[in-house]
């Protein structure tokens, strides 16, 4: 005999020991239970997301200030000059 389709979908409805049940209800697919894997977790009160963030922030800003400083900084003294220059004459 045919298992109707109620008894295909599965759902909360306690195992039907004549025909069988394809699936089991959400998160219990009615396959056995996998072995070797392993899951962790880490409570919301224990993360901390933003740990390191501001001290990172400064030493990676002057990292990043100091290495443009060449390409910015002798552009602007020589327009500086220039503009001193002019408004003297």
């Amino acid at each position: 005999m045919r298992p109707s389709l109620r008894l295909l979908s599965g759902g909360s409805e306690p195992l039907d020991t004549k025909n069988g049940q394809f699936l089991g209800g959400w998160g219990n697919l009615g396959s056995q239970k996998q072995k070797g894997i392993v899951t962790y977790a880490l409570s919301a009160n224990r993360q901390r997301p933003l740990a390191g963030t501001l001290n990172a922030a400064v030493f990676n800003s002057w990292r990043r200030f100091r290495a443009q400083a060449l390409y910015v900084i002798p552009p602007f003294a020589i327009a500086y000059a220039t503009m001193d220059w002019a408004i003297k004459k």
